[in-house]
């Protein structure tokens, strides 16, 4: 029986100090989810802000964590808070009094006073140890008898409301190099930052729109262990007004103890703080005409107003269209999501548009790229084409959500891949880029190569990609490879023709029987093996700076099994930790499926089988007739006379390198196919690619 009790009593000590330790870190981006009590004259309002005092003489409210925090006794008493907050002057009247950070034992301020004493302290409070507190305040009305000298002003309160330190309320610019003054009563968004590391205090300011500041405007030496003698505190927020007035609003908190990671605020998520209007009296005695003048000028400027906004939303519809509806996105939509396609939503430009993150409103983030065209021919078939990818659906795709059309652009709407575009890891050279395992690399194929079957043959038709290559495929949060720039795609029925009559892709990626035979599903395993190389070996199928003998990357990995060192092509930046034998067969695999003989590649569902080791590579070498060639279809753009229209969207990362080496051609004359040719020896291929040209699509 006393065991059972004993066992009791664990289980409640347990829930009692976990009901203290799970808000030892939090972060609340509005107030609207925070779980706060509230007293005073504190309301949360519906926008998310934080209203800590009533607007009218003489109120204080406070905003409390709910629980006490628990810190650890066995350590030195630290924490970092870093909260956004506005003071806004109420028109026509003195701003105040402000707003106090505090810890606390407890959230029992009945005998507290508004006005000087900021909701916190009283007037009989001398520091005696009945007051255990600590308070930052930020404080915009001079009190003469504790001793401030300054009605704007920051300071450290210890028990008492005469600070231990305080000064001017500014910052330290990086760029000036110097202090700049901060209005704390201005009503702009003011963030500041608390950190306690157990023996030294520091209280950073700084406007909404600077970062955190590299010297504090406080610091102080001081004990905070001797203040409290217990170590379950409350933390949170108070405001008072007295004859002095002002709206006093929080607009987010983040909170960390006993030396956890601060998590971040996000500034862009936080509610906006509205000033409150100024009432004028009309002017009297003025001409009768002018009512009516300006009722003119209102009506002409609600005209303007009206023809702009039709105009800066204006798209083009077509009563093709109509069975595409729920397809088919506003402009203006997609105009909030992505904030006027703002710069700090770019996420790259390709050859044929620039890509913008857009967020909608109960939905994942969106990627959306703007598309030029010159015109409306084929248009009908490339929508139809865009609204049938999106019944697509496979976990290495890039999901395609839907289109909007406006003269003279295309705007294609796409699920947001976080990690960008997989050339940027292989070939990217700046801190940002991540350099992926062997591992990751593999899983990356597998995925891509399943991707490939299903549309070859698990979609309801054909669909052949036509441009397979590392800046088209999309690392989504989990590193998985997804493929995604479906803008040369086309679609058939199975059983059918699959085979297309356009040479398109890039070059180093292409088929050499394209200018001959056109696209079909066995040049889409000539890309795809391109493409194995590319991500084994860390490298482009093309490169001029490169001596000769790996100047072409598959005679390169020939070359190498020819000597028994296929290893040596491999790429050293994915180190040591591989298996010798995945990446030899990545390699041999890549080999095979760009064998010069269309009718000698496996088709990707084999492939699929050979990455997963499910069935045995067939008996071949690199004396293999077709095994190591590298013919590439190369066109003379200057001879290219007709009409050109780009037509290419592209996942939600596009890398630098898309815009430079993908075009597309389409509608020209048949004298034009005189230009295209296959460059069969080596020395003739560096003057014939001496401008490297790729997303040619030359349909006849």
């Amino acid at each position: 029986m006393s065991s059972g009790l004993l066992l009791f009593w664990f289980l409640i000590s347990s829930l009692s100090t976990s009901s203290s330790l799970k808000d030892t870190s939090f972060v609340f981006n509005g107030f609207g989810q925070a779980n706060l009590s509230l007293d005073g004259s504190a309301t949360l309002l519906r926008s998310g802000l934080l209203q800590l005092a009533e607007v009218s003489n003489h109120q204080m409210g406070h905003a409390f964590t709910k629980n006490p925090i628990e810190f650890s006794s066995s350590k030195p008493l630290s924490f970092s808070t870093h909260f956004v907050c506005a003071i806004v002057p109420k028109p026509g009247v003195e701003s105040g009094h402000g707003i106090t950070f505090v810890i606390s034992p407890s959230v029992d301020f009945t005998r507290a006073q508004p006005n000087r004493y900021l909701g916190i302290f009283n007037g009989s409070t001398t520091g005696s140890n009945s007051s255990r507190l600590f308070a930052v305040e930020l404080d915009t009305i001079l009190n003469s008898e504790f001793r401030e000298t300054d009605h704007n002003h920051v300071g450290i309160d210890v028990n008492s409301p005469i600070s231990v330190q305080s000064a001017p309320a500014s910052y330290f610019s990086e760029t000036q190099q110097r202090n700049v003054s901060v209005n704390l009563s201005s009503g702009d968004s003011i963030q500041v930052w608390v950190d306690y590391n157990g023996g030294v205090l520091n209280v950073t300011v700084a406007p909404l729109d600077v970062k955190k500041p590299s010297q504090p405007l406080l610091s102080r030496a001081i004990d905070l262990s001797e203040v409290f003698q217990s170590r379950r505190l409350f933390a949170g927020f108070s405001a008072a007004t007295g004859s002095a007035i002002s709206y006093h609003y929080l607009l987010g908190w983040s909170f960390s103890a006993g030396g956890e990671v601060l998590q971040p605020l996000d500034i862009l998520k936080l509610p906006r703080v509205r000033r409150p209007s100024v009432k004028r009296k009309k002017p009297y005695g003025l001409i009768v005409g002018v009512p009516a003048a300006v009722g003119v000028l209102v009506i002409a400027a609600l005209a303007g107003v009206c023809y702009h906004r039709k105009r800066k939303y204006a798209e083009v519809s077509e009563p093709w269209e109509k069975e595409y509806g729920t397809h088919r996105f506003s402009y203006k939509s997609l105009y909030v999501a992505t904030r006027g396609f703002h710069k700090d939503g770019f996420l790259g430009r390709g050859g044929f548009g620039v890509v913008y993150r857009g967020d909608l409103p109960e939905s994942k983030p969106i990627a959306v790229k703007r598309v030029s065209h010159d015109g409306e021919e084929g248009m009908k078939q490339f929508v139809a084409e865009v609204v049938s990818m999106r019944s697509l659906k496979h976990r290495n795709l890039v999901p395609l959500l839907g289109y909007c059309r406006r003269k003279g652009e295309l705007l294609l709407v796409s699920e947001y891949m976080p990690n960008g575009s997989l050339d940027q890891h292989l070939f990217g050279d700046d801190d940002e880029s991540l350099v992926l395992s062997w591992s990751q690399r593999l899983v990356i194929l597998r995925g891509i190569a399943s991707a490939l079957f299903y549309l070859h043959t698990g979609a309801e038709q054909v669909v052949l990609h036509r441009d397979i290559k590392a800046s088209n495929v999309m690392l989504d949060a989990e590193l998985n490879g997804r493929l995604g720039d479906f803008g040369m795609a086309r679609f058939h029925d199975h059983g059918g023709n699959a085979a297309t009559t356009a040479a398109v892709g890039t070059v180093g990626y292409m088929a050499p029987e394209l200018i001959t035979m056109g696209a079909s599903v066995v040049t889409d395993v000539y890309a795809f093996g391109v493409f194995m190389l590319e991500v084994a070996c860390g490298r482009k199928p093309v490169e001029f700076g490169m001596e000769a003998e790996k100047r072409f990357l598959i005679k390169w990995v020939c070359e190498c099994w020819k000597r028994d060192c296929l290893l040596d092509a491999r790429d050293s930046r994915f180190g040591g930790e591989f298996v010798p034998e995945e990446v030899e067969l990545v390699m041999k695999i890549g080999l095979l499926c760009t064998n010069i003989v269309p009718e000698s590649r496996p088709t990707m569902e084999q492939v699929v089988l050979y990455l997963n080791e499910n069935l045995p590579l067939p008996d071949f070498s690199p004396y293999t007739l077709g095994i190591g060639s590298f013919t590439p279809v190369v066109v003379d753009a200057a001879s290219l006379t007709g009409t050109f229209t780009s037509r290419n969207w592209s996942g939600p990362a596009v890398s630098s390198s898309s815009a430079n080496n993908t075009r597309e051609y389409e509608q020209v004359p048949s004298e034009s196919k005189k230009s295209l040719k296959v460059v069969a020896e080596a020395e003739d291929i560096e003057a014939g690619l001496s401008k490297p040209t790729s997303g040619m699509d030359l349909n006849t």
